[in-house]
């Protein structure tokens, strides 16, 4: 069994940055593909990034591209999302997930974290 926990979350204005970290509670973080979802009040969760084991295949959502970047560091057991030119149509929680595969399909995730809330405001 895999613990996420998500932290950095908050109220940013329009244009500002936030950075989101996911905290793994295991020892074979390394093994995992890792991907960020949001959710929107009102919305289906839909994909944000992914990154494999390595660091590698990243992937993003077309409406974050150019303005996020997902990383890793696999010796703290921590992914991050870093959000630059925050928009208020980013408000969402914000989830982190394990899986075998960078992917966008939420189904090949096996482990999600609670979700950390971001506000942005206009």
């Amino acid at each position: 069994q895999v613990q996420l926990v998500e932290s950095g979350g908050g109220l940013a204005q329009a244009g500002g940055s936030l950075r989101l970290s996911c905290a793994a509670s295991t020892r074979t973080f390394a093994n995992f593909a890792m991907g960020w979802f949001r959710q929107a009040p009102g919305k289906e969760r839909e994909f944000v990034a992914s990154l494999s084991w390595n660091g590698g295949n990243t992937y993003y959502a077309a409406s974050v591209k150019g303005r996020f970047t997902i990383s890793r560091d696999n010796a703290k057991n921590t992914v991050y999302l870093q959000m630059n030119d925050l928009k208020p149509e980013d408000t969402a929680v914000y989830y982190c997930a394990a899986g075998p595969f960078s992917t966008s399909s939420m189904r090949e995730y096996d482990f999600w974290g609670q979700g950390t809330q971001v506000t942005v405001s206009s």
